[in-house]
């Protein structure tokens, strides 16, 4: 009688289980056969043209003034530049970017820095690699 019980609970279990079809696939409800998705529209045309090269900014935002208003709150201003940080950035040249930098970036007559063997193989180790030897490099001497 007892073995005829657990049977009878073990084939209710199984049947159970057998009439959920595509539902034990992990797949949820297509949301696109239930809901309406509003159309396509083309949007306005605002005539905007895109930049030219060495045009100032049309927006003309100061970074570093936008950084002080996100941290301090709307009204903050930036303290004016010291005349040292002023002919420090007159000297580097930061005041006069080149408009045509981007062209030149990718020039191979570019001079760029050696900054060795180790650095070489590092950037082109395979992304997610874990392997210690690569480390380990040994230089020419």
């Amino acid at each position: 009688m007892r073995n005829l019980l657990v049977l009878g609970l073990l084939a209710v279990t199984l049947t159970a289980c057998g009439g959920k079809g595509n539902r034990l696939s992990g797949r949820g409800p297509d949301e696109l056969a239930i809901a309406r998705s509003a159309p396509l529209v083309v949007p306005p045309d605002y005539a905007l043209a895109p930049p030219r090269p060495g045009a100032p900014r049309a927006l003309g935002v100061d970074a570093q003034a936008a950084a002080m208003e996100a941290l301090f709150g709307p009204g903050v201003k930036p303290p004016p530049r010291s005349q040292a940080e002023q002919q420090l950035l007159d000297r580097a040249g930061a005041n006069n970017p080149d408009p045509a930098i981007r062209s030149q970036a990718g020039d191979p007559r570019t001079s760029t820095v050696n900054k060795g063997v180790f650095l070489a193989e590092v950037l082109a180790a395979r992304v997610g690699t874990r392997d210690p030897q690569l480390a380990d490099v040994t230089l020419p001497q």
